[in-house]
């Protein structure tokens, strides 16, 4: 008995096997077809940054250079008729509002009419720094996938009873802008804008930021200059102490100069500017 035993271990062994490898081969196709290859990942190209062109037509000189600075463009003047400042902005190209892509500081073609200001110095026919090309942005609805249309079954829900709204409080008025007597009266100057801060306050939040040792990137060049020059061609224009706010630039240059190395031409423009405020306001 013990012999017959021995005989037929084996081969029960051998059986116990053979059916584990064929459940274990079975498994592994099952595998295979249920999981199947897997599909390529796509990937969007992220839309490039815009900007769009503000409204400068009508504006003085002085004025439409400053916002086109600020919103991040570069300009230059074409035709005859020069950047002085009070000269006043007839076309500009492209037109208010078209969306550009952000190139770095895309230009904006400005064309000036003359006016009663008397045209004395040297004239700005282009921005300080250089623009780059001007590449209209495509509509932002053409490079958006559509999402496929779904239906649902709308529910109702019963009505709230909203409590009843109360009216707004009165906001009280402005206080009127205090009266700024202007330094001197020239033929074809514009009006101190009173909804505007005056030039030494004006001069003195530069003054603040450039005591931050911000650092010298484009941006802050254009926002150091563009207040620069509404502080001299206000000043020129015989705003309310604008000598006091002209003293007060020269050492925003002067730090300027010590941080970036770019102060000293925009220093010469404000003494030069100081010193005929002063002759016109005796």
């Amino acid at each position: 008995m013990n012999m017959r035993l021995g005989a037929l271990l084996p081969r029960a062994v051998l059986v116990a096997l053979a059916w584990v490898l064929a459940t274990a081969a079975f498994t592994l196709a099952a595998d295979k077809s249920i999981i199947g290859p897997s599909a390529p990942g796509t990937t969007t190209a992220a839309a490039p940054p815009t900007l769009t062109i503000p409204a400068v037509t009508g504006q003085a000189f002085v004025f439409a250079k400053g916002l086109l600075e600020d919103a991040g463009f570069a300009w230059r003047v074409s035709g005859p008729v020069h950047g002085y400042a009070g000269n006043q902005v007839v076309s500009q190209t492209p037109g208010a509002g078209t969306r550009v892509v952000d190139t770095g500081a895309p230009t904006v073609v400005l064309r000036l009419a003359k006016s009663s200001y008397a045209q004395k110095g040297v004239p700005e026919d282009s921005s300080s720094y250089p623009g780059t090309r001007i590449e209209l942005a495509g509509s932002p609805a053409s490079s958006l996938p559509h999402a496929p249309a779904t239906t649902k079954t709308a529910k109702t829900k019963p009505a709230v009873k909203k409590p009843p709204a109360r009216k707004p409080a009165k906001k009280p008025k402005p206080a009127a802008p205090a009266k700024r007597t202007p330094a001197f009266h020239a033929p074809g100057t514009k009006k101190e804008p009173l909804n505007e801060i005056s030039l030494p306050a004006r001069a003195d939040r530069l003054a603040a930021w450039i005591a931050t040792k911000p650092r010298h990137t484009n941006a802050n060049v254009r926002r150091w200059l563009y207040q620069h020059a509404w502080i001299v061609d206000g000043a020129n224009f015989g705003w309310w102490h604008g000598d006091q706010a002209l003293v007060k630039l020269i050492e925003v240059d002067r730090n300027a100069e010590r941080m970036w190395g770019i102060g000293h031409r925009s220093e010469v423009i404000a003494r030069a500017a100081l010193a005929r405020v002063r002759r016109l306001s005796r």
